[in-house]
């Protein structure tokens, strides 16, 4: 395994593994005694870095969700995990109610949001369920515009302060927005977010089509204006998540969405087989070496079902590109 470091205070930073652990689905999709062996290997070849949010996964039983944090949890308690695994779990999207839908949660009143009451309640409420004393890498996971942009920033501050948190990122927001809040808190000397958490992968998604919550496009979609932010911001990091796009890459039964309707798709697809069959590699071991290996410094989180589909994803910590071939891979539009 390789790692990186995220954050820059020596008080907070952490050193993960550069192949992350998506948990979204273990108690629901994933059974938990599938998701204990998928954890198990994934610790054991070194991985050092799993991702999981508060209302992982609330459409599978129309519940408020919690179930992935709740495995999480009680996977540590048995196999005795200390500091030594990262966990980030995210807050802001949990429903307000079980039994809402999929959809009804991209209105705003339906969603806990980022007020500083709800940061603090549902840190703590993630610190318990994952049983630890303090949560590696807390996310503000989707935009809250109806709460001042200042009170947000105060809310994550304090419980950082009060040792319920370390680490500070954010997901699916608006570029000018994550921006506006470093600012906030670099003027009031407070934490700011240090990593973001976006939908990224090779094949590159449109950004214009209008998304869940606005009709401007895609807030979780990474767009050429965030990657430049990324480049022109030491410091931050980006953790990716469906980077092998839930199985499009290679499932004939699995199309991809509109998203993904442009030309520079065909391009892509053809430039990822031929490196594939150059290098002997899967055509997702390509994409993940080809992220995890980029100037950028990018985490790709990566979901698992069983220890065969995550041993697929590990070989990719070990794919060395040559600089021709990442050549081609990136001219391809």
């Amino acid at each position: 395994m390789r790692y990186r470091t995220i954050g820059q205070d020596p008080a907070t930073r952490r050193r993960v593994s550069v192949l992350g652990l998506g948990a979204m689905l273990f108690g629901t999709g994933t059974e938990e005694e599938v998701a204990f062996r998928v954890l198990d290997r994934f610790v054991e070849a070194g991985g050092t870095f799993i991702d999981t949010s508060n209302n992982y996964a609330f459409w599978y039983g129309a519940t408020q969700g919690g179930e992935s944090e709740a495995v999480l949890g009680r996977w540590r308690a048995s196999r005795g995990i200390g500091d030594e695994v990262v966990i980030a779990t995210k807050l802001g999207g949990r429903p307000t109610r079980a039994g809402l839908a999929f959809a009804d949660t991209a209105k705003a009143e339906n969603v806990e949001g980022l007020s500083a009451k709800a940061i603090r309640e549902s840190a703590e409420r993630s610190r318990d369920a994952l049983g630890v004393e303090k949560i590696d890498l807390l996310y503000a996971h989707v935009e809250d515009t109806g709460t001042p942009l200042e009170e947000t920033v105060e809310g994550f501050a304090e419980v950082v302060r009060d040792g319920v948190a370390g680490l500070l990122g954010v997901s699916n927001h608006w570029s000018w927005r994550v921006e506006r809040a470093r600012a906030v808190a670099a003027a009031r000397r407070l934490p700011g977010y240090e990593v973001l958490q976006y939908h990224y992968s090779y094949l590159r998604a449109r950004t214009d089509r209008p998304g869940r919550r606005s009709q401007d496009g895609n807030q979780g979609v990474v767009s050429g204006d965030l990657l430049a932010y990324l480049r022109e911001t030491p410091g931050l990091v980006l953790t990716a998540y469906s980077p092998l796009l839930s199985g499009g890459y290679v499932r004939e039964d699995k199309p991809l969405s509109p998203d993904f309707d442009h030309a520079g798709t065909v391009a892509r697809r053809e430039a990822l087989r031929d490196v594939a069959e150059e290098t002997g590699a899967t055509v997702n071991q390509v994409v993940l070496a080809w992220m995890i290996g980029g100037e950028l410094p990018i985490v790709p989180l990566v979901g698992a079902s069983s220890t065969e589909q995550l041993d697929e994803s590990l070989a990719a910590v070990d794919l060395e590109l040559t600089p021709d071939q990442r050549a081609r891979l990136d001219a391809a539009y």
